[in-house]
């Protein structure tokens, strides 16, 4: 009888001990169509780095020790973000073509990494390309209400999340707002001073890389695509193979690239002759087609100063008539750029 009860006693024991905490995170899922590299990096700035052997069919698992926190997550060239936390078990499953619009988490922090994700995504439905390239106050006025709107409608949905990263996502959502603000007041400015379909700001005589000068009038007839640059200008260097691409593409449309060039001395300890080599260096050693113009006065050029110009790269739309169609033109690399093209049937 004595045994029995020992036993029993024993048995009470061990199924009412409770289980010891893990002192790391196990993170599990699946990326389809995953990148060559077959590898998923977690990191925190340079506190933390631990690299995740991805499987032929895109399944990874792996244990990591961790100071419970937010997280990056990199596959090729596609990033994320997620909350870890040591004894936690978290998941996500994604698409490495469409890698942070199809994420969905699971397990441990399921709503917050969801909450934080989605408040992430939503501002891409109202602060679009369309708002960006031909936007103006009234139209972005009513895009941050909507987004705070939808906002406010991921916190009510995700209601259990702690106040902690509820707190943190509002700082990020408030700070996005005021980014794309300042991003975008001084173009409504621009689009304001210059609307489309007044006459354009016109430049005289500027030198050709081809040899002799050229005007905007001379150009008459033609879209003209103007890209205002310089040599320094690393954003400017950056939109060039972009630049070369669509130059071939509508190569045999009704249209003329043309590059303006305001080196004036920067980059080059203020000698305005070596930055006027620099151009036609630059022009050589880059292969740049098109028509390479060069500014009579640098940023104070009557034609940069038209256009407002006191920042660069800076795009400009002119039609065939001489008029704008756009004082601040999508960049190169810009998709809304080929559809404006191709909307004007050039």
């Amino acid at each position: 009888m004595k045994k029995l009860i020992a036993l029993c006693l024993a048995i009470s024991f061990f199924g009412c001990k409770k289980e010891e905490p893990k002192d790391y995170a196990t993170l599990s899922g699946k990326i389809e169509n995953p990148h060559a590299s077959k590898t998923l990096k977690v990191f925190q700035g340079r506190n933390y780095e631990k690299i995740i052997t991805i499987a032929d069919d895109g399944t990874f698992k792996d244990t990591l020790k961790v100071e419970a926190g937010d997280y990056n997550i990199q596959h090729g060239d596609q990033y994320g973000v997620m909350y870890l936390e040591n004894d936690n078990e978290s998941t996500f499953n994604t698409d490495y073509e469409n890698f942070a619009k199809s994420m969905v988490f699971g397990g441990d922090a399921e709503d917050t990494n969801n909450f934080s994700i989605q408040s992430f995504l939503i501002s891409n439905d109202y602060f679009t390309e369309e708002l960006i390239a031909n936007g103006n106050q009234e139209d972005l006025n009513t895009a941050v209400n909507n987004y705070k709107s939808a906002y406010d409608g991921l916190k009510k949905k995700y209601k259990d999340v702690d106040s902690t990263h509820v707190a943190l996502m509002d700082q990020n959502v408030e700070g996005r707002i005021q980014q794309l603000t300042k991003f975008l007041t001084p173009k409504f400015t621009i689009r304001n001073a210059l609307p489309k379909g007044s006459v354009s700001p016109s430049f005289v005589d500027y030198e050709n890389y081809a040899g002799g000068n050229t005007s905007l009038s001379d150009l008459k007839g033609k879209y003209v695509y103007i890209d205002i640059w310089a040599t320094w200008c690393g954003p400017c260097i950056r939109e060039i193979p972009s630049l070369k691409k669509l130059e071939q593409q509508f190569e045999d449309k009704n249209i003329e690239f043309v590059s303006i060039s305001v080196d004036n001395g920067r980059g080059y300890k203020g000698d305005a002759k070596a930055a006027y080599q620099g151009w036609k260096k630059m022009i050589a050693d880059k292969d740049l087609r098109g028509t390479q113009l060069f500014a009579d006065n640098g940023f104070a050029s009557q034609f940069i100063q038209g256009y407002r110009i006191n920042a660069i790269p800076r795009f400009i739309l002119i039609d065939p008539s001489g008029n704008i169609v756009s004082a601040d033109a999508p960049r190169p690399s810009n998709p809304q750029l080929v559809s404006l093209f191709n909307q004007l049937e050039l």
